[in-house]
């Protein structure tokens, strides 16, 4: 390598080190003159003057007024507003992100300003959710509304390919790191790159230009954003060897030097795979962010790049079994890396120099870093990774010279309220809220007494500020913070996510496996030889290798959702494939769409001939109005409610068809193809969501929800299929791909364009999701469904 780059960036960090020292040095004499304690116990009487109430028994009598536990969002944000407390908690939030993730000061009227515009637009937006969600707690994380934001500021391909983008990052994040917290960390720096670019803006801020820069904001944060699970979270984990590792360093380190991203090469080690995924996705974002600096901030793009990487190196490789590491060693890389990780942002923007950020900021980092360190202490022990605290604990006995983290912490919030943001009123309540309720979550999260035994070990030295603290830790109310309980929701959803997706997708495989054991149809001896003929070739038909996502729908709402007992419906689930399997048979028929191959096997018409194809088809339908009939453990007027039910969308399929014939070299509209569409398509997904609810004989109100589900749902399927036509690959697809040009058909794609047949799909996803909201109940299948038809390979 180039020994001048590497003295150049080695300069750079020597640089960041000397700030940082001094920066230490200040910190540290506050600790031996003991200056903190005086200045923070005069700020802590001044802010208890708001968070320390008298008791009232309204609120232990009145159950309006008791305080919801917090983990419960939907309820507290309900609590926070009927009590009147909603508009501080929300400032609160407001400004801390303002001061942590922007580099604000809070007394800049014009960052006031712009504070209370969110936190009016924030309070506005839970109040639609929670009138939106009466039936159940809202959804604050909702692919749907992401994409409803993406809308109105012109951003839909920007949020399309992000959200392909998570979803790739979500099913190849290896076992070894913590998954939610891995994906909880990228949507934050997304969402704090993109806080960023919107607050550069204002209302005169042009359309056209808003968009592009939230469009470019979204593509950069999740480019610097994958560094936290593909680099820190990897290189900190035993997903990789440490063989595996140095390598691994080596090319992130060349390519901050360089400016190039080096190829694997031999890569020595079992992980070949994962290294190749994570490779490929930061040399793209790499290049992203590399193309979008101006000239003129690359360079310090480069450099604070480097200083940031190199300051994870230094801490990452320390050892808790030497018991020799300094101060210095200890906390000057964490100065460096905590502010790095926040000042790289505006970097990454390609943002001009602001130097009222960048004070702030680096001052701030270790403030967040050392409260992140509190949290994480036992956990951090467990994994024998080198903090401040855990080294601490583990040495306190044997280093009289260590400094206190916990102590320092407090030393440092006194700096930031009386350096750095010079006494200010507003920082001086956010911080001081922010530590408080810190300490109250620790609190919570250990138990009082394991928390009592933590502030033996750290809080002792100071006992008369320690006993201020604890009394604030008790007494004082109002300290809660919104991104914490984001963050809580964030991860709960993400496991609660997880979890229904792996029921769906074992619920799919299992009750595939039993419809298919259950289509066969058997051939009794003495049968005449053409009927043995026709059961044959239907039989084939059956066993090619479809997904069943019809019957399968079916078996779920009338099973889980409406109790029906499974045997009293295996007629019905029959009877839907038999009409499904029909419907194929003539599609791919030289008459309509003459295809060579259906689900990975040649098309009936091929094995046999049109005839027998044709007959096959129409053996099956009749097949299906008998299972319809032995319907016999449901009154005779539902099962001939559900017959003719039947008959009219298998009319309708019919006519879909022919219309879709029809069209055949014709330049249609979107309204005509969205109508052939839902005839052919839309109505096999109704029949398989209402039929059972006849059977059930739930309420019009509901299946006119479940028809509107289908209908968007249909549509959605039908543009995901025609995208997989187009980019497809024909061994995943199991037919050829490209079959719509050979055919001369007009499709979502040749009318909208590929980005607008996305689009057109995430509208119908949109509309599908009202839908369902609209239920009586949540049905996290159906939800999930829906992602599986945007989200399919074939």
């Amino acid at each position: 390598m180039n020994n001048v780059l590497t003295d150049q960036a080695d300069a750079g960090y020597r640089l960041a080190e000397q700030k940082a020292a001094q920066y230490f040095t200040s910190l540290h004499e506050q600790l031996l003159n003991n200056t903190y304690t005086t200045a923070l116990t005069q700020d802590i009487h001044l802010w208890q003057k708001k968070h320390i109430q008298p008791f009232s028994w309204l609120s232990f009598l009145s159950p309006s007024q008791r305080k919801p536990d917090s983990r419960d969002a939907h309820r507290y944000i309900h609590w926070l507003n009927v009590t009147g407390k909603l508009d501080d908690y929300l400032d609160r939030s407001i400004s801390y992100i303002y001061m942590r993730d922007l580099g604000k000061a809070l007394d800049s009227l014009d960052t006031q300003a712009r504070i209370q515009r969110v936190a009016q637009d924030t309070k506005a937006y839970f109040m639609r959710s929670n009138t939106t969600h009466r039936k159940g707690s809202p959804n604050y994380i909702s692919l749907a509304a992401l994409y409803r934001w993406a809308q109105k500021e012109n951003v839909e391909t920007a949020v399309i390919w992000v959200i392909s983008k998570l979803k790739n990052v979500a099913s190849n994040i290896p076992k070894e790191l913590d998954s939610e917290q891995a994906q909880r960390k990228l949507l934050k720096i997304i969402l704090g790159v993109v806080l960023h670019v919107n607050d550069d803006m204002n209302d005169e801020t042009p359309q056209v230009e808003r968009s592009e820069r939230l469009d470019a904001a979204i593509r950069l944060g999740y480019s610097y954003g994958l560094t936290y699970p593909f680099i820190d979270d990897l290189l900190d984990s035993q997903a990789l060897t440490a063989q595996e590792k140095e390598q691994y360093s080596l090319l992130i380190r060349n390519a901050l030097l360089t400016g190039i991203v080096p190829d694997i090469g031999e890569w020595k080690g079992d992980n070949l795979k994962v290294i190749q995924y994570v490779h490929a996705e930061l040399r793209d974002a790499f290049e992203y962010i590399k193309n979008y600096q101006r000239p003129e901030t690359q360079r310090t793009f480069f450099e604070q790049s480097y200083v940031f990487f190199q300051s994870q190196e230094i801490d990452r490789a320390k050892k808790l079994t030497n018991a020799n590491y300094s101060n210095e060693e200890l906390y000057i890389p964490i100065i460096i890396k905590s502010s790095s990780s926040r000042l790289i942002v505006r970097s990454v923007l390609s943002a001009s120099a602001d130097e009222g950020f960048d004070l702030r900021t680096f001052y701030y980092g270790i403030y967040n870093q050392l409260a992140d360190d509190f949290a994480d202490m036992f956990d951090d022990m467990e994994e024998e990774a080198v903090t401040p605290y855990t080294y601490y604990l583990k040495y306190r006995d044997l280093r009289p010279d260590l400094i206190n983290p916990y102590e320092l912490y407090w030393a440092v919030i006194s700096y930031l309220i009386h350096e750095v943001y010079h006494s200010d009123a507003k920082t001086r309540e956010v911080i001081l809220d922010r530590a408080i309720n810190g300490l109250k979550r620790c609190r919570e999260r250990l138990g009082q007494e394991q928390y009592n035994e933590v502030m033996n070990i750290f809080a002792s030295g100071q006992p008369e500020f320690n006993r201020l603290i604890q009394q604030m830790v008790r007494k004082a109310d109002d300290v809660d913070f919104l991104d914490k309980l984001l963050r809580d929701q964030v991860i709960l959803q993400l496991q609660n996510d997880k979890q229904e997706k792996q029921d769906f997708l074992d619920t799919i495989r299992t009750v595939r496996e039993q419809i298919n054991i259950e289509l066969q149809i058997s051939k009794p001896g003495g049968l005449p030889e053409m009927k043995g003929t026709l059961i044959d070739a239907a039989n084939y038909s059956l066993q090619g290798d479809g997904k069943r996502l019809r019957p399968i729908l079916t078996w779920v709402m009338g099973v889980r959702e409406y109790g029906l007992h499974e045997s009293s419906i295996i007629p019905l689930l029959r009877s839907l494939e038999y009409m499904h399997t029909a419907s194929l048979i003539f599609d791919d028929l030289p008459t309509q769409d003459n295809a060579s191959t259906r689900r990975g096997r040649s098309t009936l018409h091929q094995v046999h001939n049109s005839a027998t194809a044709e007959l096959t088809g129409l053996f099956l339908i009749q097949k299906a109005i008998g299972e319809q009939s032995s319907l016999n453990q449901f009154d005779a007027a539902t099962v001939l409610t559900l017959i003719q039910y039947s008959a009219e969308k298998a009319e309708d399929m019919c006519m879909g068809q022919a219309m879709d014939l029809n069209a055949k070299g014709k330049a249609l509209t979107l309204e005509q193809l969205n109508m052939i569409c839902f005839y052919k398509t839309g109505i096999a997904f109704e029949a398989a969501l209402v039929m059972p609810a006849i059977l059930a004989q739930v309420k019009e109100v509901e299946i006119a929800s479940l028809k509107k589900f289908a209908y968007h749902a249909g549509i959605a399927f039908q543009i995901k299929d025609d995208l997989l036509d187009l980019e497809g690959d024909h061994q995943v697809l199991g037919k050829p791909a490209g079959q719509d040009v050979r055919n001369n058909s007009s499709t979502f794609v040749s009318i909208l364009g590929e980005d607008g047949a996305k689009k057109e799909m995430w509208e119908h996803y949109c509309l599908a999701t009202d839908a369902l909201n609209e239920m009586p109940k949540p049905i996290s299948f159906l939800r999930h469904l829906l992602d599986y038809i945007i989200g399919r390979e074939r």
